[in-house]
């Protein structure tokens, strides 16, 4: 079975079907997090009171970056039920915590009301936000991947990142149309909350589109054999350090670039460079789009020449050019702005398309979704998790104002640097289960597949 299902993926329209469930709850779950940063100012005010607004807007930031603390957590808890359970199921758990929690968010008094309660139960509705996360991007990447004809895995798993990106131009348009609605003090008031509340409905539609799937067939091989790991978490640690290292490095290049354009960008542009906050949403929102329609283009690139290439020029890219991106981004013009924003997005979706299906591909199938969750979300909360809050810091020194994009140079240069060496060609491996457990099925060279 497992030979028919990597070299043929799932019949077409189920395929079909299986894409627009992972792709709206996908969209859902980035949704919810792109506008907390989009709205970091009016939920400072309300949340984090003081006379510096500065201060106001590190605070929120932080808890913003609280959130990917909780995504480790999230990553061994979900990615573990996505092993043992099937991939559906912890799809439909991560939607439903995501939805949930953020409209709750939605409905928080402020700290003018409850006091310090106000920040405290923002916090955990963050962990909440950051543990769902920690299980989405994988298990939506595992979910498409193992359904995807194996000369499509990259193109097809571009829809994670390409969802990613528009539901940060979505969010950024819902703040320009809230901004140009609304009066500033009603925005601060309880404008700031309407796109919070519009993430149940969406959450409804994404896990409806969900639980009318079936699991994947590689999951349904396993469990037919009594394939199931038992303890996917112990299995990892004592097999696969090698990939969970890879995916660490990968996703600490691909998620701090993503939320560099998803939450800091906008706070850059408006606190930085003074640009009208009109006019920087315009600019986000363009970029996005931009960046998004990059995706599937280098997810094809990656199929027809190889993801390690493809990887490596885009974290080779962010390195040499995230700081000059930012002067562009830093002159004020908004059209200069989108080019900066473009050039960073440019590199940033050939390192991120990539790093999608390689996530998957380095792991044997039945620990595949506890191994991608536990590296890319460790390299998510302890590198890039800090960085919208890093930035900031960084531009308030007042040190220049191509300085908030040399946390994300360093990083890039050092883990691609790092990933030169070590990072395997996967373009070629069979994902189904392979007869011998082990690190053996991850190791295979581009050129083989795994006996199946």
């Amino acid at each position: 079975m497992s030979a028919s299902v990597t070299r043929t993926g799932t019949a077409g329209p189920d395929r079909r079907r299986r894409l627009v469930a992972a792709a709206v709850g996908n969209f859902m779950e980035w949704f919810d997090f792109a506008i907390y940063g989009f709205f970091a100012t009016a939920i400072g005010a309300n949340f984090f009171p003081s006379s510096s607004p500065t201060a106001s807007l590190l605070s929120t930031l932080a808890v913003y970056g609280v959130a990917f603390l909780m995504r480790p957590v999230g990553g061994f808890v979900i990615g573990a039920i996505g092993d043992r359970r099937g991939r559906r199921f912890a799809l439909m758990l991560s939607v439903v915590l995501m939805g949930l929690a953020t409209a709750l968010i939605a409905l928080l008094p402020p700290f003018a009301a409850i006091g310090v309660a106000a920040p405290v139960l923002l916090v955990l509705l963050r962990c909440v936000q950051g543990f769902s996360a920690g299980g989405e991007w994988t298990g939506s990447a595992a979910f498409l991947v193992e359904s995807a004809p194996s000369n499509r895995r990259g193109v097809t798993a571009s829809v994670i990142p390409m969802t990613a990106a528009l539901a940060v131009a979505v969010g950024a348009g819902s703040a320009l149309l809230i901004q140009s609605t609304v009066a500033p003090e009603d925005i601060v008031g309880w404008g700031w909350r309407i796109p919070f509340l519009a993430a149940f409905p969406l959450t409804l539609v994404g896990l409806y589109l969900r639980m009318k799937l079936e699991d994947t067939e590689v999951f349904q091989a396993l469990k037919a054999r009594g394939d199931i790991a038992d303890a996917p978490i112990r299995e990892v640690g004592r097999s696969q350090g090698r990939s969970v290292a890879i995916s660490f490095a990968l996703s600490a290049i691909t998620v701090l670039g993503f939320y560099y354009i998803a939450t800091y960008v906008t706070t850059f542009l408006t606190v930085t460079v003074k640009m009208d906050r009109f006019a920087a949403l315009v600019v986000v929102a363009v970029g996005a789009l931009l960046y998004a329609a990059l995706c599937p283009v280098m997810g094809a690139l990656s199929d027809r020449v190889g993801r390690r290439p493809v990887s490596l020029i885009g974290g080779a890219g962010l390195a040499l050019f995230a700081v000059p991106a930012f002067l562009l981004m830093a002159t004020g013009n908004p059209v200069v702005a989108v080019l900066g924003l473009v050039l960073f997005g440019l590199f940033e979706a050939m390192h991120n398309s990539t790093t999608t299906v390689m996530l998957i591909e380095l792991f044997p199938a039945h620990m595949r979704s506890t191994g991608s969750a536990i590296g890319y979300n460790l390299g998510a909360a302890l590198i890039a998790g800090p960085g919208p809050l890093i930035a900031a810091a960084l531009a308030a020194a007042g040190a220049g104002v191509g300085l908030p994009a040399v946390y994300m140079a360093g990083v890039a240069l050092v883990c691609t640097i790092v990933l030169w060496r070590v990072l395997p060609e996967t373009r070629r491996r069979d994902l189904g289960p392979s007869e011998q457990r082990g690190p053996i099925a991850a190791s295979a060279p581009d050129n083989a597949t795994t006996r199946s």
